[in-house]
């Protein structure tokens, strides 16, 4: 049934899993699915029960989160674009809730009754306001049924948008003043809290007052710090999205060496020898390296039958670096210039080769 989605949910993907953890005893928090332990061997994996691995990062920034969404305090994750903030926040909900569809994406154009309710205005013209009438938006799901709630990029928002989390966080109570008696106030169930993630280079756009900050415990997702096991899941993730765009081979190991080495020396403007160079404006997350590893594989398969090259490399690299700052093409040419024929290997040789079909 899941086979032409692109992405069916994390609860979907891993229900096998799921149903598997749910069967296990153990002291279980009001609402909750699975126990704590239970929901950080879930994201963190567990070799013994067959548990795969699928949050790549601190295991203690995994209890700390898990703590949090069991006390009366928001989950706010916060970090660099890319650094699977957002799946952590899938993979929490889908651990605790079973469900992880609660989902509110911030933005300029978000409105108040994206988060809150809406009127079917047929009904409502018809009827008045009713509860038949009422359209539940994820927040009020999320008390109503207690469930966990996931606000995307929240710092993307208005402030006055943001604020609407106070009184769910704080008294546990949603007001709908248009209706009258006991459907004019939802109360949380057990299970319900909010897990909001920010990027920290929105950081400023739409700054949060300080009484929703106290709401929230705030944790910082950083950077994959391990070179190996940063190439290991790009190679995984890359593996994946090809097999499920029709590519049969598997990508070249060798040209994502290459890929992962540009991405953490242009990221950190350092090279390996530690040797200061010329450092990227755009963020070139790990997120950002499997989605080139993933063009790198197609456009190898489907325009000649094999994995990648470092040619199809240095087309593909282009459309990461250069998007905000124009300079940062140049930066990138300087890049394969300078430093790829210091590096040892075919692959760096034939990369340096390529650096002509930079636009």
């Amino acid at each position: 049934m899941t086979g032409d989605l692109q992405r069916p949910p994390a609860e979907v993907r891993h229900a096998e899993e799921l149903a598997r953890l749910r069967t296990e005893a153990g002291p279980r928090p009001p609402g909750w699915a699975l126990s704590l332990d239970a929901a950080r061997r879930f994201i963190v994996g567990d070799e013994a029960r067959g548990i795969s691995r699928k949050f790549v990062g601190d295991p203690s920034l995994v209890d700390r989160a898990l703590v949090t969404l069991a006390t009366s305090r928001g989950l706010m994750l916060v970090g660099e674009p890319g650094t699977a903030k957002s799946l952590l926040s899938e993979l929490l909900a889908a651990a605790v809730s079973g469900d992880s569809t609660l989902t509110i994406q911030g933005g300029a154009a978000t409105a108040e009754d994206q988060i809150r309710y809406s009127w079917n205005y047929a009904l409502l013209v018809a009827e008045g306001p009713t509860e038949r009438s009422l359209v539940p938006a994820p927040l009020l799901r999320g008390m109503a049924e207690g469930k966990l709630v996931r606000f995307e990029e929240i710092t993307r928002c208005p402030l006055e948008v943001q604020d609407s989390l106070l009184s769910p966080l704080s008294e546990r109570v949603l007001a709908i003043p248009e209706l009258v008696g006991p459907d004019a106030m939802t109360f949380a169930r057990d299970g319900f809290n909010v897990i909001a993630t920010a990027n920290t280079r929105d950081r400023g756009v739409n700054e949060m007052s300080a009484a929703l900050k106290r709401r929230f415990n705030f944790e910082t997702v950083f950077p994959i710090a391990d070179f190996a096991t940063e190439l290991a899941l790009v190679e995984a993730e890359a593996t994946a999205l090809l097999r499920r765009s029709g590519v049969t081979v598997a990508p070249s190991r060798d040209v994502l060496e290459v890929l992962v080495t540009t991405f953490r020396e242009l990221r950190a403007g350092r090279s390996e020898r530690g040797e200061p160079m010329d450092r990227l404006s755009t963020v070139l997350s790990t997120a950002e390296a499997v989605s080139v590893a993933h063009a790198v594989g197609l456009r190898g398969w489907f325009l000649r039958g094999e994995p990648g090259t470092p040619a199809d490399l240095v087309e593909c690299l282009a459309g990461a670096a250069a998007k905000d700052n124009p300079e940062d093409l140049a930066r990138l040419r300087r890049y394969l210039e300078q430093q790829a024929p210091r590096k040892e290997g075919e692959r760096w040789r034939e990369l340096h080769a390529s650096r002509f079909a930079l636009p």
